[in-house]
Formats: structure tokens, C-alpha cells, sequence
């Protein structure tokens, strides 16, 4: 296994990485940066896992920016945060970083080797640790014992001067939660901390207000309007790609299409291992069909079928849609699924349009 530590530097070019690639002595002041990059996890994860750990100091988002142009750190890495003090500054900083290398953001502690000290296996991140957090493209929430939390004064008033010596200023940090996609107005009401002190999330509490995705970027509706023929498309993006599913009402029917976007090289590969597809409504498997039931489709994995117009209720009001390609066995198999309650309203309007330009009954 390949472990890279980097301690502090005053600054850190390209040429000096291999350099502080083999000092594992970081300095208590600064933050630390572990990249593992062996091949157990490159065959695993396909990406390095990075630790960064300590106190995040003014210099950390040059040396990470150093490791990001040497390919140490290449776009869509897991970044594993585990820091509960530093340079609110430089906690934003990495965070552009983390979202300009559509980076993945994680509370978690570095792995320990042989020859290391014992290392705490809760991840805690505050202060500035939570800003670089919310930079990530996709943001999983704390498991276990690992911990998040907002500075007080964060949620309870963005505009307000972060307390403490080293602080941007209110106007960078709204710049900043704006353009990372972040809305905190949910927790202001609900916070009963001092200004002083650390608001804890929960896992929950993070997934329902968009603060982690876990893996996924928001549900997708759009209703393109017609008179006779109205077509509704849903999509989502997540680290395997994009997936979407497409909605045509017309005089001829209900037409339901599913794309999987992975690149022709992938998709050729699971049409080819796949027995049968199907939709899926609520989890439950419908619209079933062997063999010849999925194609390739330029990038994509595409399922097409018609659907009974008497259903279509039960289809735009479920839970969840997917559609899946299955094996000759439970181990193999691939697709995509929607929760669709936060596009509810969209497909709402969306039926009222079938409803309109069908010449049959809708159930």
C-alpha cells in the first residue's frame, strides 16, 4: 500500500511531493493529509481515499491544491475529514477545491499501519472542517460514533461575525454557501445553542435538508407541454452517472424509457450478462422481460415498454420508480432507482396533462 502523509510547508511544488510523500511526521499545528492510492483501493473505490486530519491551518489548501496538479489526488476522489479546529478560511478554500475536483466528502480517521500509534476511530468535524465538508459534490452523512457540527453562529445568523481571530468575512461565507448549494435557513428556528457553541447534526437531519446527498445530486423533473403528445423526464446524477427516465402520453398509449448512461463499453457489457429487465414501482418488479427487453442505445443502457394508461396514477404517485437489468442470478444485478416525493408536484402536473390529451380513461 502507497500511504502519502504530508505535513506542513510553507509552499510545496510539484517537484517537492515526492519529498513530503515520505514525511509521515506531520506537526500538531497543521493539517495532516494521508492519500491511499494502493491497488486494494483503486480496485475497490477506483479513486484514492484521502485523509485529512489535524488542524487545518492557512497553508492546507495549497499543499492539497500541490497533490490535486501531481495527480496524487485526481478528480472525484473520497476526501475523509477528521479536524475540530483551524483557519475558517482555509476550511473554504479546500472546499472549492473538494467541488471543482467534483470531489466526495466523508467524516472518517486514517487507516492505521503497523508501525503507528494507535489512532481514535471517531471522526469528529467542526469549524472549519465543516465548511471544507460542504464542499463536496457529493456528501455522505457521519455513520456510527463520527460526528458534524455548524458553528452556532453560522446557523443562527450567517451575517453575523464568526467569533474568534482568524474568520472570513459574512459576506464571503454567504458567497460561499451560495455558490456550494447550501441552505441553512431550516436550522435557525431549531437551534437553541449559544452563539459560541456547535450545532450537531444528525444523519438525518443532513439527508433531509440537502446539507448530505450521499452519493446523489438532487432529482430532476421537467414536463415539456403538448396538446397531444405531453413528455416528462426525470433524471439524476450520482457517481455512477446519470440516470433517466422518460414519460410520453399520446393518442397511441403510455411509452416508459429508461436510460442508464455508463458509456457504451459498460453498457454493452450488462446488456450482454443480463437475462431479463424490468421497471420497478414502490419495489415491486413489473413490466418484466426477458432477454431481449434491454439494448444498447448509444452511452446507455436503455429498457423501453408500454404502460396501461389505467396505471398511470399509480406510476407518477409511488414512492420510488426504477428500472433494473437482472442475471441468471441475485448477484448480478444493475440499474437505478427515484424516490420521487421531492419532485411531487411536477408529476402532479404532469398527469393533469395526461389526463387532458388522453383518449382513454385514466385511472
Amino acid at each position: 500500500m502507497l500511504a502519502i502523509c504530508i505535513g506542513s510547508a510553507p509552499k510545496v511544488h510539484a517537484r517537492d511531493v515526492r519529498k513530503h510523500a515520505e514525511n509521515v511526521g506531520a506537526r500538531a499545528d497543521t493539517l495532516s493529509m494521508q492519500v491511499n492510492n494502493d491497488r486494494l483501493t483503486l480496485a475497490v473505490t477506483k479513486v484514492p481515499q484521502v485523509y485529512l486530519y489535524g488542524v487545518i491551518d492557512a497553508g492546507a489548501p495549497q499543499r492539497f491544491e500541490t497533490l490535486m496538479r501531481s495527480g496524487k489526488i485526481p478528480a472525484g476522489s473520497d476526501i475523509y475529514l477528521n479536524s475540530s479546529d483551524g483557519d475558517l478560511g482555509a476550511g473554504m478554500a479546500l472546499g472549492r477545491l473538494f467541488r471543482t475536483g467534483s470531489m466526495v466528502t466523508h467524516l472518517g480517521t486514517p487507516r492505521r499501519s503497523h508501525s503507528s500509534a494507535y489512532v481514535v476511530k471517531t471522526a469528529i468535524c467542526t469549524g472549519a472542517c465543516s465548511y471544507a465538508y460542504l464542499g463536496g459534490l457529493y456528501r455522505w452523512a457521519p455513520t456510527g460514533s463520527d460526528r458534524i457540527g455548524l458553528p452556532a453562529h453560522l446557523v443562527m445568523d450567517p451575517k453575523t461575525d464568526a467569533p474568534g481571530p482568524i474568520r472570513p468575512s459574512p459576506d464571503e461565507v454567504a458567497a460561499y454557501l451560495k455558490d456550494m448549494g447550501i441552505n441553512l435557513d431550516g436550522f435557525a428556528s431549531a437551534s437553541t445553542a449559544s452563539r459560541d457553541d456547535v450545532v450537531w447534526l444528525t444523519a438525518d437531519q443532513m439527508l433531509s435538508t440537502g446539507l448530505a446527498n450521499n452519493g446523489r445530486l438532487p432529482l430532476m423533473a421537467k414536463y415539456q407541454p403538448s396538446p397531444q403528445t405531453p413528455h416528462l423526464v426525470l433524471s439524476q446524477v450520482d457517481r455512477q452517472g446519470e440516470h433517466r427516465i422518460t414519460l410520453q402520453c399520446g393518442p397511441g398509449g403510455v411509452t416508459l424509457t429508461a436510460y442508464d448512461l455508463v458509456g457504451a463499453a459498460r453498457a454493452e457489457e450488462i446488456v450482454a450478462r443480463g437475462t431479463r429487465s424490468y421497471f420497478e414501482i414502490n419495489g415491486e418488479e413489473t413490466l418484466t422481460q426477458q432477454r431481449d427487453g434491454a439494448r444498447v442505445a448509444s452511452e446507455s443502457v436503455m429498457i423501453t415498454r408500454p404502460y396501461p394508461p389505467t396505471q398511470l396514477v399509480k406510476l407518477l404517485f409511488a414512492r420510488s420508480v426504477g428500472a433494473w437489468v437482472g442475471g441468471r442470478t441475485s448477484a448480478f444485478r444493475y440499474g437505478f432507482s427515484f424516490a420521487l416525493g421531492p419532485v411531487r408536484s411536477t408529476l402532479r402536473e404532469y398527469y393533469q396533462a395526461c389526463w387532458r390529451a388522453a383518449p382513454w380513461p385514466l385511472q
